[in-house]
């Protein structure tokens, strides 16, 4: 999920082409297509109540704009030539270059990225090819610790002999610098007045990089532009073995009101520091070490770094040996000098030979370090976790609502936390930042807010509803679309529920709401005997039990599961009624069953039945400005990436579109399944005369939908982008759903607004001198946002717990020529149409809707355990690698139903 985080500096690979697609080939004859860029701002939006409000962002003024940054490319090697690998230790040698350097280097300061560059102001007198540099070495695994069973330990392997070999404390590395690119500082100063030049980013990342190397310096863990300090003060345990690190984001953005900083609270995980034992019992979660699966513990250990006595030396873990630590030989040498040699146990060498007592690792694998062809053995009892290090696996459902809690901070709280970073990172005290002329202010960033007075909503007979503060309530009023629930049965996988209670509730709540629930025809409970089986198994027996109980295919099905969380039957479930069958159903496991909850259970039935369960004023009276004129569908985009750690799992496009126009509450989806990359690939995806994309099908549904209309207006919400692939979106993905429609008719021209909604990011609001998160409906659209893009915060929703994350949304493209009002309005409106719950949400809904059906569908298949042995740094397969698993299509009956709500 990284570029989530709207941080990524390196664009993915293209999509891979459609099968029988043709690269297109540059053609001099031709004219280059012309690449879109953003569209500028065109005015602030005036509607709402005026706020004043403070951010998290800290104004920075820069004196040497005349000078440059060079950029050079920086290649490691060993003596022997080969690369170096090893990640981590770059830093160390670059340090000690300008040390060793300095006076050929001018006293230059270095901002070292950590891998492949290095920045200097002004260039060096003398780039010569090579640089020969001699570390002190930190062990990488390269020579056998202090007399440590290894097969190569050398003869004599006393503590003596060993310090005063030159060879093992020190390490030699060669280093060039090549000359790469020359960077204006001007670029900074010049995108601060809205002209931004191919340099900027290039500038803003250099500065990015110093802070970055600042924080490297104090030994903090650096996860992309975050930073984490070792204090336990900021850990907190999730269990399982992991700790929730709290830390700092921070970075340099270009704004209308000059450069400023913006920190903010950051929160990452990491494996529990101490002794190795410790972290596989908690993340096992067993008692004694007979009980610990070892095939686990090595997935899980491997490349994780240790310290092991009593020697002191830092290793990293390459494996886990296959024989117990009383049985597992080596060779030792001997150090009379002839080349003597016995092979002995791990467990004998450090009892007999070095003295030392083992307690309890003689029955388990001993850790590998060293090489794998070389290995080092030790006994686990040695081995203990340094701090720091990420872990990168998917958490399971109590760790990550334990992160989440424990993670939160009330507006107050963080303002405070952020005042106390600024004061004690000391960034005044960095020399390449002096030397740029940067000062950082203070005191936080002001901003003018609006905030847009709620949209009004109708429910049944007219009525309407009335919000306050981002909330509303059903109660003594009836929806306004109300569906008939009817040839319905539910099913029972084991849960401990009062099921014929539950079903006279609904009846009984559903007729005040004025849906029509009849009696259902069965209660189907599960065959105690299937209660053990594998989910798959369930839920076929299940069906059968259906079948051949009822008189024909229910139109609904309720589904009573016994976990409320990640049930492993849901996915089968899910799959074989959408999927198969084309049957509508519900999923609930009742802990307290009150009003509310059965309310809100009604509300998703309702509108996966085809119901309605609110609907804007605007919409019903047609009044949306530029919207209710002409035909328009919305659509909205996202790619779900699965957990981290899960390489090869296969990433999930979802589009969801409007239908049934002059309505924008009215949705259905299609999802696919593609390579992990952010860009979908799937939109436009042409096989001889047919399109096979996800645009068409939402085309289609539209004209059948809408009174045989076409969509003379698009308008594009696109999710989980960071602004380094704004311009993909905008020249390959706009592309191919323009293709999409031309496909379908080529005299066809509809216009096109595209929007990027943005959560990953590190602005927040405050409201000064006061404790509470912004009211719903702010909006801020100055100061903290682009020179000179068309971009706009939002906080739609009443942030209730914690503070407040606005969305950030960007307009890429507007052939429709909204203005900021009405497009600020529309945005609004967009987050009161979501039908299963009575709030404001905070991102427009055909977003959510397109997470949830990627999610929902998602879990249709069952992806392997194994793809947790990718290593512990949830890698990312090669786009178009390996062809991936296909979803199945749903079934037609459901197929422009709700059926993600």
């Amino acid at each position: 999920m990284e570029s989530h985080n709207g941080e990524a500096d390196d664009l993915p690979p293209p999509p891979p082409l459609a099968a029988g697609v043709e690269p297109l080939k540059a053609d001099e004859t031709k004219a280059p297509l012309k690449l879109r860029s953003p569209v500028q701002r065109n005015g602030f939006g005036r509607k709402g109540q005026q706020i004043k409000l403070i951010t998290n962002h800290f104004k920075v003024s820069l004196m040497n704009a005349a000078d440059y940054f060079y950029h050079y490319y920086v290649n490691l090697k060993y003596e022997d030539d080969t690369p170096v690998d090893c990640k981590g230790s770059g830093r160390k040698v670059i340090e000690k270059l300008q040390q060793t350097y300095a006076v050929e280097h001018e006293n230059k300061d270095f901002a070292y990225d950590g891998e492949k560059s290095l920045f200097t102001i002004g260039a060096l007198p003398q780039v010569k090819k090579e640089f020969t540099v001699v570390v002190d070495d930190v062990s990488t695994g390269k020579t056998p610790a202090n007399g440590s069973p290894g097969n190569d330990s050398p003869p004599g392997s006393d503590r003596k002999r060993i310090r005063r070999s030159y060879d093992y404390n020190t390490k030699t590395y060669k280093v060039e610098l090549s000359f790469a690119a020359k960077i204006p500082m001007s670029a900074i100063s010049q995108a601060l007045r809205g002209q931004e030049s191919e340099h900027t980013q290039e500038a803003i990342r250099v500065i990015d990089i110093i802070l970055r190397q600042h924080s490297a310096k104090q030994g903090c863990l650096l996860v992309r532009q975050s930073f984490f300090h070792n204090n336990p003060s900021n850990f907190v345990d999730l269990g399982g073995g992991v700790v929730g690190c709290r830390g700092f984001h921070s970075s340099f953005r270009a704004t209308q009101s000059g450069l400023s900083l913006n920190i903010d609270v950051s929160t990452t995980m990491i494996v529990k520091p101490g002794p190795v034992i410790d972290f596989l019992l908690a993340n096992q979660e067993v008692s004694d070490p007979s009980m610990i699966d070892w095939a686990k513990a090595k997935r899980a250990l491997k490349n994780l770094r240790i310290k092991t006595s009593p020697a002191n030396q830092e290793q990293k873990i390459v494996g886990l040996s296959d024989r117990p630590c009383r049985e597992q030989l080596f060779t030792l040498k001997h150090k009379n000098g002839n080349g003597d040699s016995e092979v002995i146990t791990v467990f004998d060498y450090f009892v007999k030979n070095r003295g030392i007592e083992l307690q309890y690792s003689g029955d388990l694998p001993c850790i590998i370090v060293g090489k794998p062809k070389r290995p080092t053995y030790f006994p686990v009892e040695l081995c203990s976790l340094l701090p720091l290090q990420r872990y990168t696996k998917a958490l399971r459902t109590l760790q990550r609502s334990s992160l989440v809690e424990k993670s939160r901070q009330k507006p107050q709280e963080r303002m405070s936390v952020l005042y106390d970073v600024l004061q004690r990172s000391n960034y005044d005290a960095e020399p390449m930042l002096k030397a740029c002329g940067i000062t950082i202010a203070r005191s936080f960033t002001e901003v003018d807010g609006r905030v847009l007075q709620p949209p009004k909503l109708k429910a049944g007979n007219g009525e309407d509803i009335f919000t306050r503060n981002g909330r509303w309530n059903f109660n003594n009023k009836r929806l306004i679309r109300a569906s008939s629930v009817e040839k319905w049965a539910v099913v029972n996988f084991s849960a401990r529920c009062n099921v014929r209670d539950l079903v006279r509730d609904l009846i009984k709540c559903g007729g005040m709401k004025g849906i029509m629930v009849e009696a259902p025809f069965d209660v189907f409970d599960e065959n105690s005997s299937m209660r053990r089986s594998p989910a798959v198994g369930r839920v076929e027996d299940m069906f059968e039990q259906v079948k051949t109980k009822l008189p024909g295919a229910p139109k609904f099905l309720l589904c009573v599961l016994a976990e409320r969380k990640n049930s492993d039957i849901y996915g089968p479930w899910k799959k074989k009624c959408l999927a198969e069958f084309g049957i509508v159903t519900q999923c609930v496991a009742p802990t307290r069953v009150n009003d509310q909850y059965l309310t809100n259970v009604l509300l998703k039935i309702n509108a996966k039945l085809g119901g309605m369960n609110s609907l804007l004023q605007i919409e019903t009276s047609p009044a949306i400005p530029l919207v209710s004129k002409v035909p328009t569908i919305i659509l909205g985009m996202d790619v779900s990436h699965g957990s981290p750690g899960y390489s090869d799992v296969p990433s999930i496009a979802a589009v969801v579109s409007s239908r049934e126009w002059p309505l924008i509450s009215k949705y259905r989806a299609s999802v696919r399944t593609q390579p992990k990359m952010e860009m979908i690939n799937s939109l436009f995806n042409p096989r001889e005369t047919e399109d096979d994309g996800l645009i068409r099908e939402c085309l289609i549904d539209f004209y059948t939908s809408s009174g045989k209309r076409k969509p003379d207006q698009v308008i594009i919400f696109r999710d989980g982008v960071s602004e380094s692939q704004f311009n993909q979106v905008l020249n390959i993905e706009l592309l191919q759903i323009i293709e999409a429609c031309k496909f379908l008719d080529e005299k066809w021209n509809p216009k096109f607004t595209l929007i990027i909604a943005q959560k990953n990011h590190h602005t927040k609001f405050f409201i000064p001198g006061k404790p509470d998160n912004v009211p719903p409906g702010t909006v801020v659209d100055n100061k903290v946002c682009h020179p000179r893009n068309f971009d706009f915060y939002m906080c739609s929703h009443a942030g209730m717990i914690g503070t407040t994350r606005p969305t950030h949304y960007h307009i890429l493209h507007d052939e429709i020529g909204f203005n900021p009002d009405d497009l600020q309005e529309l945005v609004h409106s967009l987050s009161y149409v979501y039908q299963r719950s009575t709030t404001a949400i905070s991102v427009v809904a055909p977003i959510c809707y397109a997470h949830l059906a990627a999610t929902q569908v998602g879990r249709f298949i069952k992806f392997d355990e194994m793809s947790e042995t990718s290593s512990s740094h949830g890698g990312h397969s090669s786009a178009g690698s390996a062809p991936v698993q296909e979803l199945p299509r749903l079934h037609e009956r459901v197929r422009s139903s709700m059926f993600f709500c």
